[in-house]
């Protein structure tokens, strides 16, 4: 399981942030294992195994605390009285007051895409740009409609026809069209159409208001067309397509350093959580499978033996989900 999540990990970080958790330690009777690791989504989804319902929840909603301010931190999760002397610098402790006297430690690391350029056209800008990109580690893809692999040596990745969402084009995506006036406005229509963070023209001022005029007319909404950066790239003058390419990247890194990029996209909403009323801990609405409807509202539990706890005595009052 640790080798097919960690392999899930690495792919699932090319496209969209995510969260690698692992348990690095644990005290019986607690169904997590030293080792055992687990894939969090942004949407909170988990693939992989930590521990039982008690835990779930817990480590969800802090690896999507970590995964929104980008920093990974040590998980304790353990019965309340525990909390004080386990504390540490930097550590997250959570209390479980469920039957098991079990406790974990979860370390939680988030992984972030590697910033995505999408350069199409071909001509030399085109393959500087998509080298340099991959000497900074981020992934590059050229576009070249009727182009071959052989056509941009020294670039992997190559799509040889006109289909920008098929280079993997999204909202974090960097999209620079360098078509040298053969397609600009198709690619261009294409490029907006993906949502990316960055989208760029290399082009003369004249030839860049001519493009930005046909799609206009094409109906392309002016709030996208105010999206277009052309000429793209820091103003260097009058300079070779090579220079151009570090003009490029350069605003890329610029722009990206200040924060004015979003370079994934927009995190689905948070699982809806409910209060266990016996225990205190968090539940996943949408999953829950042990739950109570009152007059007060629909109440959740984390296992068969809160339920029956409140069952037997209705005097313990609860929280509405």
């Amino acid at each position: 399981m640790s080798i097919d999540i960690l392999e899930l990990a690495r792919e699932r970080a090319r496209r969209e942030p995510c969260v690698l958790a692992t348990v690095v330690w644990r005290r019986a009777p607690s169904s997590g294992k030293e080792g055992a690791k687990a894939l969090i989504g942004a949407d909170g989804s988990v693939r992989g195994w930590l521990g039982g319902a008690c835990a779930e929840p817990a480590v969800v909603r802090e690896a999507l605390r970590a995964l929104e301010e980008g920093t990974p931190r040590l998980m304790f999760l353990g019965p309340p009285e525990e909390l004080e002397d386990r504390r540490r610098d930097g550590m997250v402790s959570v209390p479980i007051a469920c039957q098991s006297e079990g406790a974990l430690e979860v370390y939680l690391e988030p992984m972030m895409p590697s910033p995505h350029v999408v350069a199409i056209g071909r001509s030399p800008a085109v393959d500087a740009l998509a080298r340099m990109a991959g000497a900074l580690g981020w992934r590059a893809v050229v576009v070249d409609d009727a182009g071959a692999p052989g056509d941009h040596p020294g670039v992997e990745d190559v799509i040889t026809t006109l289909d920008v969402a098929a280079a993997g084009a999204g909202p974090g995506s960097f999209v620079v069209v360098a078509t040298q006036g053969h397609y600009d406005e198709a690619a261009l229509e294409q490029a907006l159409a993906t949502g990316a963070a960055y989208v760029g023209l290399v082009a003369s001022r004249r030839r860049a208001e001519a493009v930005l005029g046909y799609l206009r007319q094409r109906g392309v909404g002016e709030e996208d067309l105010a999206r277009v950066r052309a000429p793209a790239g820091l103003d260097l003058g009058s300079v070779p397509p090579e220079e151009i390419a570090v003009a490029i990247l350069a605003e890329l890194v610029q722009l990206r350093a200040a924060g004015a990029l979003r370079t994934s996209a927009p995190a689905p909403a948070p699982p809806v959580q409910a209060t266990d009323p016996v225990c205190g801990m968090l539940v996943d609405v949408a999953t829950s499978a042990h739950r109570l409807e009152t007059e007060a509202g629909t109440l959740h539990f984390c296992c068969a033996g809160c339920l029956a706890a409140y069952s037997s005595d209705p005097s313990r009052s609860g929280t509405a989900a």
